[in-house]
């Protein structure tokens, strides 16, 4: 781990604050479109997905400043995230499914796509991406294309991370390479989010839940 330094470390806890404060918007504006137990698999799955980046950036931090060497912080990225990831995309699946079984069914078609050996990239990978891929159906569905556009940048270089971390070679420039992706990966969804937020996410009627109310 010879390309880790401290400025390095310190600029890993950016795409971490992005990714809460992206949660934390969510789950403000889809509160009252979810039933409690999609919205505990919501909050569940970020506080997961959260939890595993501080503790990655937390490793990443005390190498560089040459206080220890706890890999177990490190070890614990993916299986914290994979399984997170994956519950936030069920949770926004869930959501769907109650309301609206057509696009919940958009959302869903992303997943066979993807496949791996390693259990915890598969749901990292499949629960990233489909959450991506549900943000995306909500923007397009609230008529914000510069929303969807974002998602889907932020979905490009979710991506990227993918393949650098398939190329490693542990250099310093890979190093910041793959900070600047993910920088930029989780900026991009924090974009988008704002826009769906400042939009009234929160009072919209994506989910046709008034339609349903009709129906009945």
């Amino acid at each position: 781990m010879n390309g880790i330094t401290v400025p390095m470390a310190v600029v890993d806890f950016i795409p971490v604050a992005l990714f809460f404060a992206s949660a934390v918007l969510l789950q403000r504006d889809l509160y009252s479109k979810m039933v409690k137990g999609a919205f505990a698999l919501l909050a569940t799955g970020s506080t997961m997905v959260l939890i595993g980046g501080i503790f990655k950036a937390g490793w990443k931090i005390l190498y560089a400043l040459g206080i220890c060497d706890y890999t177990l912080l490190d070890a614990s990225f993916f299986p914290l995230q994979g399984p997170g990831f994956l519950l936030v995309f069920l949770a926004l699946v869930g959501m769907f499914t109650r309301y609206n079984r057509r696009h919940a069914l958009h959302s869903v078609a992303v997943v066979p796509v993807y496949t791996s050996t390693i259990p915890f990239v598969i749901m990292q990978t499949v629960g990233c991406a489909g959450a991506q891929w549900t943000l995306f159906v909500m923007a397009m569905l609230m008529k914000k294309k510069s929303a969807a556009a974002l998602f889907a940048v932020s979905f490009v270089f979710m991506l990227g991370m993918g393949y650098l971390s398939a190329t490693f070679d542990d250099s310093s420039s890979m190093h910041w390479v793959a900070q600047c992706t993910n920088i930029v990966s989780q900026g991009a969804l924090l974009g988008g989010t704002v826009i769906l937020h400042k939009a009234g996410l929160a009072e919209a009627d994506l989910l046709g839940k008034k339609k349903t109310k009709a129906a009945v």
